[in-house]
C-alpha cells in the first residue's frame, strides 16, 4: 500500500489530551507530510468522537485514523468512529475473534477498514497470521511505551510478523528518522510515529524529516550501529537534567541537602560506594584506587566541620579520569575544585580536614542524601542537584526521562507562541472537582 506518488505511508499519532493542541499539531505534521492523521487513545479518551469529527472537517485530505483500542463490542465502536468521520479504525489483537469478526463486519458496512493491534500479543506471529484468516485490513506491530522503556524492539517484531503474513503492516513504538527508514525496508505500509514527531518544538520540520528518511534508500543495506546498553544510558542520561529523571522517577530518588560546588556541572556514572566515619578521610581516599574511568566516588562522610574531600584528591581523580565525586559530609579547597572543574557534590564547605584512619568500607550499601546507593547504582547530577537511579531500572528511567525533556520542548514551544503554562496544559479542565 503506497499514496499517489507510490510511497509508503506516514501516519501521525495525536497522542494528546486537548483538542486545540492536536489540531494544532495536526496543521503542522499535514505541512510537514503527514498522510494520515491518528486520534490517539487519550484524545479520544479526553474529548470522544468530536476530536475525530473536527479532526475529519479541518482536515478533508488526510485519512483520520481511530485509535480506539476495542476490546468488546466490536461493531457498535467501529460504527461510532465510522460515522463521525475516520477511515481506519483500531482494535486489540487480544480481543476475543468474535469480537474481531463482528468489527470486520461493521467495518464493510460502513466502508472503513479495521487495523489490528499486536501489542503485548502473546504470541505475535501466530495471532498474526489467525488475524490475516479473520479478514483484517492491517496488522500493527506495535511496542507499546512501557515496553519501549524497558528496551523492546519493535524492528525485531516487525522482522519477525513480516516473514510470517502478507497482510499489509503498520509499524508504532518509538519510530524516529533512522527507524522509520529501516521499517520501510523491513516491509511496513504504514509508519506510525508520535512523541518524536509531537513532542518536537518544530513539528513541521520533524514530520519533513521522517517523510523524507522514509522514501530514501538511506537504510538500504544499513545495518544499525548498536551502542552497548551503559553506553546507551549513559548517552541518554546526559541529555537530561535531574528535574527529567525526578519526574520519570515520580519524584523519588533525589539526594536531600546535596549540592555542587559550582555551576555548570554535568555529572552522569555509575557509583562506587565508600562507607566513613567523622574526620577519617583514608577510605574515601582508597576509593580513588578502584573506581574505574567514567565511575562516580558516592561517599557517607557524617561530619559537617571536618572534610574528608578537597583538591589533592579531586586531581587524582581527575587524572585518572574518574567523572565526580559526590558526598554526604563536606569538602575544602573549593576555590581550586572550581578552577579545576572537577565536578564535586557535597553537604556541606569547611576549611578542615581530618585524619587517615581507614575505617569503614569501599562498595557496600550506603546512604547518601537520605537515599539508598549500592555499587553499580547510576548517579546524576546538575545545578540542580543529585538524583540516583537504581541500576536495575536506569535504561527504562532514563528513556522515560528522555520522554519528559521532549514533552517540555513542545511545551515550551507553545508558550513561546502566546499560551500561557495553565493554557497548553488546559489546568483548569483538569483541576480535581
Amino acid at each position: 500500500m503506497s499514496d499517489a506518488k507510490g510511497r509508503k505511508l506516514l501516519q501521525v499519532a495525536l497522542d494528546v489530551t486537548e483538542l486545540d493542541r492536536a489540531m494544532q499539531l495536526a496543521k503542522e505534521c499535514v505541512a510537514g507530510g503527514a498522510d494520515w492523521l491518528e486520534a490517539g487513545t487519550p484524545l479520544i479518551k479526553s474529548e470522544g468522537m468530536h476530536a475525530i469529527r473536527t479532526l475529519r472537517d479541518a482536515f478533508p485530505g488526510a485519512k483520520i485514523i481511530a485509535d480506539m483500542k476495542i476490546m468488546d463490542t466490536g461493531a457498535i465502536e467501529v460504527e461510532m468512529a465510522a460515522k463521525s468521520g475516520a477511515a481506519v479504525v483500531s482494535i486489540l489483537a487480544a480481543a476475543d475473534d468474535a469480537t474481531i469478526q463482528d468489527a470486520v463486519r461493521s467495518a464493510r458496512k460502513y466502508g472503513v477498514a479495521v487495523m489490528v493491534d499486536l501489542m503485548n500479543a502473546a504470541d505475535p506471529e501466530k495471532r498474526a497470521r489467525e488475524l490475516d484468516a479473520l479478514g483484517v485490513d492491517y496488522l500493527c506491530v506495535h511496542v507499546g511505551i512501557d515496553q519501549q522503556m524497558r528496551g523492546m524492539d519493535t524492528l525485531q517484531l516487525l522482522e519477525q510478523v513480516a516473514a510470517a503474513v502478507s497482510i499489509p503492516l503498520a509499524v508504532a513504538g518509538g519510530i524516529d528518522a533512522e527507524t522509520a527508514a529501516e521499517a520501510v525496508q523491513l516491509g511496513a505500509e504504514v509508519i506510525i510515529v508520535g512523541g518524536n514527531i509531537t513532542r518536537t518544538a518544530n513539528v513541521e520540520s520533524a514530520t519533513r524529516q521522517i517523510r523524507e528518511s522514509m522514501d530514501s534508500d538511506w537504510a538500504a543495506g544499513r545495518g544499525r550501529e548498536k551502542l552497548s546498553r551503559d553506553d546507551e544510558i549513559h548517552a541518554l542520561f546526559e541529555q537530561v537534567s535531574t528535574p527529567n529523571i525526578s519526574d520519570a522517577l515520580h519524584r523519588k530518588g533525589v539526594m536531600h541537602g546535596i549540592r555542587p560546588v559550582f555551576e555548570g556541572i554535568k555529572l552522569v556514572g555509575k557509583a562506587v560506594t565508600v562507607q566513613t566515619f567523622e574526620g577519617d578521610w583514608a577510605k574515601v581516599v582508597e576509593a580513588i584506587d578502584t573506581a574505574k574511568e567514567g565511575e562516580v566516588i558516592v561517599a557517607y562522610a557524617g561530619a559537617k566541620d571536618i572534610a574528608p574531600w578537597g583538591e589533592l584528591a579531586s586531581w587524582s581523580c581527575k587524572q585518572r579520569g574518574i567523572a565526580g565525586i559526590v558526598i554526604d559530609g563536606a569538602t575544602r579547597d573549593v576555590d581550586e575544585i572550581r578552577r579545576i572543574r572537577f565536578p564535586v557534590f557535597a553537604r556541606f564547605i569547611v576549611p578542615n580536614a581530618g585524619e587517615p584512619k581507614g575505617f569503614g568500607e569501599l562498595n557496600t550499601e550506603i546512604t547518601c542524601g537520605g537515599q539508598e546507593v549500592r555499587p553499580g547504582d547510576w548517579i546524576i547530577g546538575d545545578d540542580n542537584g543529585v538524583v540516583v537511579v537504581p541500576r536495575e531500572r536506569a535504561y527504562e528511567i532514563a528513556r522515560r526521562a528522555k520522554e519528559v525533556w521532549k514533552n517540555e520542548e513542545r511545551v515550551r514551544e507553545e508558550i513561546k507562541r502566546g499560551k500561557t503554562l495553565s493554557q497548553v496544559l488546559d489546568l483548569y479542565l483538569w483541576e480535581k472537582k
